[in-house]
């Protein structure tokens, strides 16, 4: 078992099928749940599922929604991204995490490796995104 970063096939291929829509209002809804050392996560993630999923205090299965930043280019690259989202006063531990659109069947859209466990006692467990840049932003199709 383990996870891996990467953007999920499953989503490559939705996107050319319009499953997926980013924009900041009226978009789709997009969570981030966490997971820990024992999930398999990566390239052939298909879905959000709560196996192996984190739990403790702060922290409610489904992860949290997150809020999106318009998609945008710059040069030849499209490009979205998500303000940091914070699950507070939590007594977690998470080795990953999955982005997934709710309002669409739970659909995987890219998976995302700590490196090793990251832990919270009683207090904020912060996922901090990259800036929203050609060459930064989680979400790039360059």
């Amino acid at each position: 078992m383990a996870i891996s970063t990467a953007m999920c096939t499953s989503f490559k291929k939705e996107l050319m099928e319009a499953k997926h829509n980013f924009l900041a209002s009226g978009g789709n809804t997009f969570k981030l749940a966490l997971y820990t050392s024992s999930a398999t996560l990566g390239a052939s993630t298909t879905a959000y599922a709560t196996a192996n999923e984190t739990s403790g205090t702060g922290y409610s299965a489904g992860g949290g929604t997150l809020t999106n930043i318009n998609p945008t280019t710059s040069g030849t690259t499209a490009f979205t991204d998500f303000a940091d989202l914070t699950f507070s006063n939590a007594t977690i531990t998470a080795n990953g995490a999955l982005i997934y659109n709710s309002t669409n069947s739970n659909r995987a859209v890219c998976a995302l490796a700590f490196g090793s466990d990251k832990t919270s006692t009683s207090g904020d467990f912060t996922i901090q995104f990259p800036a929203a840049a050609a060459s930064t932003a989680i979400i790039r199709i360059a």
